[in-house]
């Protein structure tokens, strides 16, 4: 089984609900999740995004950036007797999303990986492991450049993001 990174834009009403009525929440997101499965829309049109197995990448990255928010495993938490996979899911608040946005469209992908090396991914057992794989560090590149475009679609209509890993 693998470990995929998730997330929903949710309005501030949606979130508010969510927090109030997490199994609400979950049937919302299978719904949207169900909903999108088809269409297949670009990041910055859907609601909901993964990450894939890329997520510990890109948490190994940010971390070491000193990324300002906690894009990858969310902040605040809500469900914690709720388990979305690998846990219970957290949530971003607009404002929070906001500057993700603004943090993820000033800092490139050249930036992160700039001086790192694949052995530092394995050294730190960064999921899903075997990075010593021609152009490892280019697999998440895709992935980071959807999430960016997923997080400025949710400032613009100022939405929060629920997070989680499944």
């Amino acid at each position: 089984m693998s470990m995929i990174g998730e997330y929903l834009r949710v309005t501030p009403a949606e979130l508010d609900r969510a927090i109030q009525d997490p199994d609400w929440a979950l049937d919302f997101v299978e719904e949207v999740q169900d909903a999108e499965e088809e269409s297949e829309p670009a990041p910055a049109d859907a609601r909901h995004f993964s990450t894939y197995k890329a997520w510990d990448m890109l948490r190994f990255l940010l971390v070491r950036a000193e990324f300002p928010v906690n894009v990858i495993h969310g902040e605040e938490p809500f469900a914690d007797d709720e388990d979305w996979g690998y846990g219970p899911p957290r949530y971003l608040r607009p404002e929070r999303a906001h500057l993700a946005a603004r943090a993820l469209r000033t800092t490139t992908y050249d930036q992160l990986i700039a001086g790192v090396d694949t052995a530092d991914l394995t050294r730190a057992e960064v999921y899903p492991l075997g990075w010593d794989e021609p152009g490892a560090l280019e697999w998440g590149r895709y992935w980071y450049d959807g999430l960016t475009e997923f997080f400025e679609a949710a400032a613009a209509a100022d939405d929060a993001l629920l997070v989680w890993l499944d």
